[in-house]
């Protein structure tokens, strides 16, 4: 798929499309320059030039595997498989695959983003949008150097060829810039907890999935040995972060109607997945 083709296909999913959509810096950028810096060290930190460089191959699988319980906890390749199990997707070396329409939420440098690829067959899409320029520029980067050399990295062998295209948004995950009813899986992983508010963003997730789609949420989990009250506020406080207990994501999920919620729970983490009826 050509630059310009992806470029129309990723604009007639937004509610408001550009005239003229430029995917010239490897991405849809609808935020343009920003007037003040992010609000809290996390997300000044996914905002750097300096975290996307190490967040593939360091930041991400060391901090989420020890969050995850490792060496018990699943690691990154068994997360990804989890993740398109869960959203209904394929494996990457499935003949036949899913044509779905696929939303990454905050997907920071794209390593998510592409493993979903890998499960959808090459009619379908995938989007990854996420408010940080620097990630996109990695994750734009990353993704063609994956498709010349025929792959979609270590834990999606054989999904260079056929996969889904990728393209990339920069856009505010909290008010997420498409369409009702456009996606056919949504996903946000490592992300929700980073959000001044989580279930506006959560609201956006559900508002953009179609009847009968998956969401599957990987965020954080508070240890029940932290106060609720005290606990939250603590970790807010020092680092901009959001800490949810083992209630409140599967909770928030149910009374906004989602039917199937379930839930893995780690040492620091959640995965929690639901279906829109």
């Amino acid at each position: 798929m050509t630059a310009g083709t992806l470029a129309a296909r990723i604009a007639g999913l937004l509610r408001e499309p550009p005239e003229e959509p430029d995917m010239s810096a490897g991405y849809l950028d609808l935020l343009g320059p920003s007037a003040s810096p992010p609000p809290t060290p996390a997300q000044r930190a996914m905002q750097s030039a300096f975290l996307p460089q190490i967040y593939e191959r360091v930041w991400r699988p060391v901090g989420f595997n020890l969050a995850k319980g490792w060496p018990f906890g699943p690691d990154t390749a068994a997360e990804h498989a989890m993740a398109r199990d869960r959203l209904g997707l394929g494996r990457p070396d499935d003949i036949v695959k899913p044509v779905a329409d696929v939303l990454d939420v905050a997907c920071g440098p794209g390593n998510v983003t592409r493993a979903l690829a890998a499960g959808v067959a090459g009619d379908g899409l995938v989007v990854g949008l996420d408010a940080s320029a620097t990630m996109l520029a990695r994750a734009a980067a990353d993704t063609r150097a994956d498709a010349h050399a025929g792959t979609r990295g270590p834990d999606t062998r054989g999904a260079g060829a056929g996969a889904a295209p990728v393209g990339y948004v920069r856009g505010d995950a909290v008010d997420l810039p498409f369409r009702d009813g456009t996606f056919d899986a949504v996903c946000c992983f490592g992300a929700l907890y980073l959000f001044d508010d989580p279930w506006t963003a959560v609201d956006g997730m559900i508002r953009v999935l179609r009847p009968g789609g998956n969401l599957v949420i990987l965020t954080s989990r508070r240890p029940l040995v932290l106060p609720a009250d005290v606990g939250r506020d603590l970790v807010r406080r020092a680092t901009g972060l959001n800490v949810f207990g083992d209630g409140e994501v599967t909770g928030a999920l149910a009374d906004r109607g989602l039917t199937g919620v379930r839930r893995h729970r780690y040492p620091l983490m959640q995965l929690v997945a639901a279906r829109r009826p």
